[in-house]
């Protein structure tokens, strides 16, 4: 769930009149007698069998949906123009930072409108550049991505996953950098794993789930994750097990190499649980150290001299601290603390040469700072203006480092830092057809209904005045630890473009402002979140930007269940809601793919004593016929196996079937595609055009 925050697409409507087109005949939906009960409480879902994706009656289902749906959205007058705009305004560079192994530097780029980026390599930086990877190449239709991917340190070699329609299943293959050659190997069943090259190239680390029954791919539970190693040259059944606990079934794994290439740091964790356990392998004696193993905080590994050991964690710490740990000495009582909490909350630490990089968010912008190895003051890397550091690449023997850096108005540019002469210069930026001195963003506050105060970017036509009539577009997250920070984005540019405003609240449950802020967003408190962005709502009303007709709402997986059961909390407050990929069941989300992972966030209905919670709030459970629900298209995809698309099925069938108002309720089902990663622009661009046109069409003039 962490890369859901790559689901912001942002959405377009026009403030001028325009036909609206007649609301689509609502195809009929069969509801069965199923009840279940649950702690002798009955309940029913006459919907069951929409989460049979396979069968005639749901695809039929679907086909019959979509067509309703497409003949609303393509017989809207603009939609044809958003789509000629999306398409202009995104057929810019995208770059990302370059990275170093042995003599060789390696980067992607997106030429424009290429439906995945490519990789690239060049002997020495600045040296003629060679393409390594083209995943355009590997499908016709784009829908083939490239998923993870690692380089072995000399840069001889890379691994890489790909993803295929989306889904979050990988299959790693192995390519020769020199010659462009690809190796006979072939790993399957990877999720939620990328590959980890042993120190001296001879193979790789990775993690892998038990193989599901065939045609089960995309709902079969996840569990048994277990570490393996692979030797190049050699099949997948002959890789070694490296570790695994068969009493923990929901343990996941993640693997590191150690800055002096010597450890192997295993991090293990349970679901999305920012808490983890920490064993560290000697790849030279073959000895096994825990060094976290009461799964009391986040432990995040950040570099070592030696068998000394750095970690980011948030233990005694809500914001974050960095300490050292010594291997022979573990114990809590060793631990020295070489970056203290701070106000700021640390996102990130890297370990760049001589200095520890530290990435902080305050007030939802970052900042950066320098430190040394022994905690020490450095300096601070002087950012652009505010906004959000992406990606920073460098390691131990380096000099300098590159990071990205965005902002509401400025696409991702590339910078880069040089340790011997303090100094960030721009490495590359790219040229955008938007004009962003005609733009202003700026920062508020406003209570939430139990009095604390939430901020809030509103972005906007500089000189915008409250006249009590704009179109806002309001989109929020609001869990996982995942902190919602400033991004451009081409579809929200071209809503700024029509003198509309978009405006974004840093909900508690993410982790703006450390773990206090996250745990006031989770399990038995999340309705504070929906509380959030209803104040937010009413903020923007009260404060003359807007009326409840003119206010669309959008949010993506967990994004998706805010939206949804803020909508039905809240019918009166929106006119448009887009909940996309949504978390919409809330009683069975933990019975399909990596749904039980999640139970750390939300409880489960299995107990008790959440039962009702999530009852309470749950969007399908909650929709009451005869209300009158905001217009609303539901988005989903086919091959969605994180957030399976029967909860997007049963809740729009169940909302067309509550609907007592005139407005439309439909459902977009994208087929080839995913949870989100790796669509390719093809499919970025008509989704996009799609929610431009009907929020153009639904949304009071």
């Amino acid at each position: 769930m962490r890369n859901l925050a790559a689901l912001c697409l942002f959405c377009l409507t026009l403030s001028c009149a325009h036909p609206t087109p007649m609301a689509p005949e609502i195809p009929s939906t069969r509801q069965s007698d199923h009840v279940d009960v649950y702690h002798g409480v009955a309940v029913k879902d006459p919907y069951r069998w929409l989460e049979d994706p396979d069968s005639a009656e749901t695809q039929d289902w679907v086909a019959r949906q979509n067509a309703a749906t497409q003949g609303f959205l393509q017989a809207i007058p603009k939609r044809k123009s958003y789509e000629q705009r999306l398409s202009a305004l995104w057929n810019f560079p995208r770059t990302s930072p370059p990275s170093r192994r042995g003599g060789r530097w390696f980067w992607s780029r997106n030429d424009g409108l290429q439906n995945q980026a490519v990789l690239y390599w060049s002997e020495g930086l600045g040296g003629a550049e060679r393409i390594l990877l083209d995943p355009n190449t590997w499908s016709a239709d784009g829908t083939k991505s490239l998923a993870s991917m690692d380089l072995s340190d000399d840069g001889r070699y890379i691994a890489y996953g790909v993803s295929t329609g989306g889904s979050d299943w990988n299959e790693i293959e192995v390519v020769e950098v020199s010659t462009g050659s690809k190796l006979m190997d072939r790993i399957q069943w990877v999720k939620f794993s990328s590959p980890t090259w042993h120190p001296d190239g001879s193979g790789f680390f990775y993690a892998r789930y038990p193989s599901p029954e065939p045609g089960a791919e995309l709902q079969a539970v996840n569990r048994n994750q277990k570490l393996w190693f692979h030797r190049l040259g050699t099949t997948q059944d002959e890789d070694q097990l490296v570790y695994e606990r068969t009493d923990q079934p929901d343990w996941g794994f993640q693997a590191a190499i150690s800055d002096d290439d010597r450890y192997l740091i295993i991090h293990a964790s349970l679901g999305t649980d920012r808490r983890n356990r920490v064993f560290i392998k000697d790849l030279t004696s073959g000895e096994v150290v825990g060094v976290f193993v009461d799964f009391d905080a986040a432990y995040d590994y950040v570099g070592n001299d030696g068998p000394r050991f750095w970690f980011r964690t948030d233990q005694e710490a809500p914001r974050g601290r960095v300490i050292e740990v010594a291997l022979d000495r573990p114990e809590r009582s060793h631990w020295k603390t070489l970056i203290p909490e701070s106000a700021g909350t640390i996102s990130e630490v890297r370990a760049v040469g001589d200095r520890l990089v530290v990435v902080t968010m305050e007030d939802v912008k970052h900042l950066i700072r320098l430190f040394t190895h022994s905690g020490g003051k450095a300096g601070e890397i002087l950012l652009p203006s505010a906004g959000t550091v992406g990606q920073i690449t460098g390691r131990r023997e380096d000099r300098e480092l590159f990071l990205t850096f965005s902002s509401f108005l400025s696409p991702t540019s590339v910078y880069r830092y040089s340790l011997d002469s303090s100094g960030l210069s721009l490495h590359s930026a790219p040229k955008v057809d938007f004009d962003a001195d005609r733009f202003e963003t700026r920062q508020v506050w406003y209570p939430s209904k139990d009095g604390t105060r939430i901020p809030m970017y509103l972005v906007h036509r500089r000189g915008l005045k409250p006249t009590g009539d704009h179109r806002v577009l309001l989109y929020g997250y609001g869990g996982f630890n995942i902190p919602i920070m400033p991004g451009f984005s081409v579809p929200n540019a071209v809503w700024l473009e029509e003198g509309s405003i978009y405006a974004q609240p840093a909900l508690r449950g993410g982790s703006e402002y450390g773990e206090a802020w996250h745990e006031a967003g989770m399990l038995e408190k999340k309705q504070n979140v929906f509380d959030d962005f209803i104040g937010a709502a009413e903020w923007l009303i009260a404060e003359g930007w807007t009326t409840p007709s003119r206010i669309a709402t959008y949010g993506g997986s967990n994004g998706g269940l805010l939206v949804g059961a803020c909508m039905t909390q809240r019918p009166d407050l929106f006119g448009a809601v887009l909940p996309a990929v949504g978390v919409m069941d809330m009683l069975r989300f933990h019975e399909f793919t990596i749904g039980w992972a999640w139970v750390s966030e939300y409880g489960s209905s299995a107990d008790p004593g959440m039962f009702p919670v999530l009852r309470g709030y749950s969007p399908l459970h909650t929709l009451k016929p005869g209300t009158a629900y905001p217009a609303t298209m539901v988005l989903t995809a086919d091959r969605d196996d994180r957030v399976v698309p029967a909860h997007s099925f049963k809740f729009a069938a169940a909302l067309q079937a509550a609907q007592g108002g005139p407005a439309p309720c439909l459902i977009r089902i994208e087929t080839q595609a995913g949870h989100g990663a790796g669509v390719p622009m093809a499919k970025l661009i008509e989704e996009a055009s799609d929610r431009l046109a009907f929020l153009d069409a639904v949304l009071e003039d």
